[in-house]
C-alpha cells in the first residue's frame, strides 16, 4: 500500500503579499512578489510525496519556462512525472494570488490544464490502475474527471475528489467517488442544501473542511467534527491542498476515517504557518517535531 496517482492541474503561482486587498479600480503598493510552484493537483501531489507516499502524476504543462520550472520542481519532490505531457498549443497554467489579512484571493488561468483530456489519461492509464488512491480536483476538464472516476469505480480504486473550483456535479459522479472534500462554500454551491442535510445524505463520503474549525462528516449515526489545531496563520493558500494530499496518504496507510482526517488537519495546520503552498507543506519528520 502507498501508491497515489494524482490527475490534475499544474500552475505557476504568482504570489503578491500586501497589507490589504485593493478595491476595484484602486492601485496599492504590495510588500513582496514570488513565483512559486502551484496548481491544486500539483500541490496535493507534493503534499503526499513530502509525507513519503509513492506519487505519480497525470497532467499537462506548456513548452515554456514555467513548465520547465514546474516539472523540475515535481521531480525534486520525488514525484513520477512520466504522465505529464508537454504541449506546444497552450502556455502552462498560472494563478495570480494576493495574500493579505490572513486570507487570499486567486485568479486561475488554466492554460495547458484545459488539454488534460481522456486521450491523455488513456495514454497513462496504468498509472491509474496501479494506484491505491486516485486524487482529483476540478481545475481540469470536468469530463476528464468523470472519466477517471468511472475507470476507478470499475476497478474498485479509492477516489478522493476535491471539488475546487466548484461546479454542478452529476449524481453518478457523486455516487462513484469514495470521498468528496468540499469546503463549506463549495458544499453550498454544489448541493444548495444545509450542510447537515448533505452530510447525512452522504455518510462517510462527504468531508467538509472548515479552516480552523477542522472538518465535518457524518459517520452513519451523527455528524462528527474532527477539530482543527489552533495555530498562527501566515498564509492559507495551500491549506485545502495539503489536507487532501495528507488524507490520501493516510488512507493508503489504512487509517480509519476519523484518524485520517485528524492527520490531514495536522498537516494543513502546519502548512498555513508558512508562506506559499508547496514550500510550506511539511515532511513527516517536520510534522513530528
Amino acid at each position: 500500500m502507498g501508491n497515489i496517482t494524482v490527475v490534475g492541474s499544474i500552475n505557476a503561482d504568482l504570489v503578491t503579499t500586501s497589507d490589504c486587498f485593493p478595491m476595484v479600480g484602486e492601485t496599492i503598493t504590495g510588500n513582496t512578489f514570488t513565483i512559486l510552484a502551484g496548481g491544486k493537483g500539483a500541490n496535493q501531489a507534493v503534499s503526499a510525496a513530502k509525507l513519503g507516499a509513492d506519487v505519480s502524476f497525470i497532467g499537462c504543462v506548456g513548452d515554456d519556462t514555467n513548465g520547465q520550472f514546474l516539472l523540475k520542481n515535481m521531480e525534486n519532490n520525488q514525484i513520477n512525472t512520466g504522465g505529464i505531457e508537454v504541449l506546444n498549443d497552450l502556455p502552462t497554467g498560472v494563478a495570480q494570488i494576493t495574500v493579505a489579512r490572513d486570507d487570499n484571493t486567486i485568479i486561475f488561468v488554466p492554460g495547458a490544464n484545459h488539454l488534460l483530456t481522456e486521450a491523455v489519461v488513456n495514454k497513462h492509464i496504468e498509472m491509474i490502475y496501479q494506484a491505491d488512491v486516485v486524487l482529483l480536483q476540478l481545475e481540469i476538464p470536468l469530463k476528464t474527471v468523470e472519466y477517471v472516476v468511472e475507470l476507478c469505480a470499475k476497478k474498485g480504486i479509492k477516489v478522493i475528489l476535491n471539488p475546487a473550483p466548484s461546479y454542478d456535479l452529476a449524481q453518478s459522479l457523486l455516487n462513484n467517488v469514495t470521498y468528496l472534500t468540499p469546503n463549506e462554500v463549495e458544499l453550498e454551491k454544489i448541493f444548495g442544501e444545509d450542510r447537515a442535510v448533505v452530510l447525512e445524505k452522504y455518510p462517510n463520503k462527504v468531508i467538509m473542511t472548515c479552516g480552523g474549525e477542522g472538518a465535518y462528516y457524518h459517520n452513519g449515526s451523527r455528524v462528527v467534527n474532527v477539530k482543527g489545531l489552533p495555530v498562527k496563520v501566515v498564509d492559507t493558500t495551500g491549506a485545502g491542498d495539503s489536507f487532501n494530499g495528507a488524507l490520501a496518504y493516510a488512507l493508503t496507510k489504512n487509517y480509519q476515517l476519523t484518524d485520517a482526517i485528524k492527520f490531514a488537519n495536522k498537516v494543513a495546520s502546519k502548512t498555513v504557518q508558512g508562506l506559499g503552498a508547496q514550500t510550506a507543506m511539511p515532511t513527516l519528520q517536520e510534522l513530528q517535531n
